[in-house]
């Protein structure tokens, strides 16, 4: 089979793998060496449906041994296969980054013969990459569940990140839909992987020479949609994640019905907005100190599509509005929709001096379009009035209008 071909069809096997994103990594290049991973990141390109297309993002192969019901590549499936060698992915990577389609490689494969089989392959890949072309940019590989703690370290040393897939947001939905994958084997080294990088971090602060261990840190997928959970459990499952195992990112994949299954039949593909609410909500977690628990719960177990996670958090506790800005924690402030951490360090900063009004949050580019119906400014209060949350629901969303699908993740 051509190079050509291969491609083709590893490439659209890839497609539904959304686990790339900015590296965090921070690999210099080196004397006479090919690329950079800069603390800015990998530049991207987006689809149209939204999912990052910037780096070479590709599957070793989509040969494998599994037989999970969501994937296109399970063993039984009839589609064209294909296999790269490690030599023909290097090549690939290095003539890409010369002609600047790419900024680095993200690299996943169908599991061939056993795990350990597979990772090595997938080594010997970023063997060649690192030490016969000398690439110091960004690479992205999924580890392969089941394979040795020696086989995902020694992968460990040669990419800058690392991705084991959790796959399905509970144990019940993982046996349904993909009984030869357990929890066990994709916890244990995920669980190695964090001890490994706090051993590296500690070793670094004594021995310079401490070899690289995994600079952007490692992340995981869930599949949504697929085994019915509810929106709550998905998020509870990615708030244990990043409590238990120290992960950069959590990654949410809508279900996709590209293949036939009496367990998944009836089910529909997955909404792309319901998609941003999980990354939306996600975000409030890591950045804005809310808990799974308080943006749903077991009454509210699904968001509202109509509206965005935190604006959904504030009319059930509308109880608390309007929130005085003057007088407000930081923390409080990051709780009104349409603040972020920078309008609130504005808003923290500037009133040291003087009680703030509404000219002075102009002035300081503050704008008040979505916080208007959760804050008092000096007593001021210019949202609409409401006396029911339901008024209140109406209102966002006649306010949102026709950008319902389009809100930011940092509001």
């Amino acid at each position: 089979m051509e190079l050509k071909q291969k491609l083709a069809i590893l490439s659209d096997a890839a497609k539904y793998d959304v686990s790339c994103s900015s590296s965090g990594s921070s690999r210099a290049n080196k004397k006479n060496g090919i690329g950079a991973a800069q603390n800015c990141g990998i530049c991207h390109s987006w689809s149209e449906d939204g999912r990052c297309i910037s780096l070479l993002k590709i599957l070793l192969t989509n040969k494998c041994i599994y037989s999970c019901e969501y994937c296109i590549n399970r063993c039984e499936n009839q589609i064209e296969r294909a296999e790269f060698s490690p030599e023909e992915v290097a090549e690939l990577t290095i003539n890409f980054y010369k002609r600047n389609y790419i900024e680095g490689l993200f690299l996943s494969s169908g599991v061939v013969k056993s795990p350990d089989h597979t990772m090595l392959k997938l080594i010997r890949v970023a063997e060649i990459l690192r030490n016969e072309k000398n690439f110091n940019g960004y690479i992205h590989m999924k580890a392969i569940p089941g394979a040795s703690q020696e086989l995902i370290h020694r992968l460990g040393e040669l990419v800058d990140r690392m991705s084991i897939n959790i796959e399905l947001p509970t144990k019940t939905s993982l046996k349904m839909l993909a009984p030869q994958k357990t929890y066990e084997s994709i916890e244990q080294p995920m669980d190695y992987i964090k001890e490994s990088i706090n051993q590296y971090k500690f070793d670094k602060k004594k021995f310079k020479s401490t070899p690289i261990f995994l600079p952007a840190g490692q992340s995981t997928q869930m599949i949504i949609g697929a085994g019915g959970e509810s929106d709550l459990t998905i998020i509870n499952k990615a708030s244990s994640l990043y409590e238990n195992y120290k992960l950069k990112r959590v990654f949410y994949s809508g279900f996709v019905p590209v293949i036939k299954s009496k367990f998944t039949q009836g089910i529909k593909k997955v909404p792309l907005l319901r998609e941003h609410r999980l990354y939306q909500a996600d975000w409030l977690m890591r950045y804005y100190n809310f808990k799974s628990h308080e943006i749903l719960n077991k009454n509210n177990p699904f968001f509202d599509l109509t509206l965005d996670p935190k604006a959904f958090w504030a009319v059930q506790n509308a109880d608390k509005f309007p929130l005085e800005i003057n007088k407000a924690s930081y923390n409080d402030l990051l709780r009104v929709p349409g603040f972020g951490p920078t309008y609130a360090r504005r808003i923290i900063n500037a009133r040291k001096f003087s009680n703030l009004s509404y000219d002075d949050l102009k002035n300081l580019k503050i704008s008040t379009k979505k916080a208007k119906n959760f804050i008092l400014v000096n007593g001021i209060y210019r949202g609409t009035k409401y006396t029911t949350k339901e008024q209140l629901i109406d209102i966002l969303r006649v306010q949102e209008g026709q950008h319902a699908s389009q809100l930011s993740f940092l509001e």
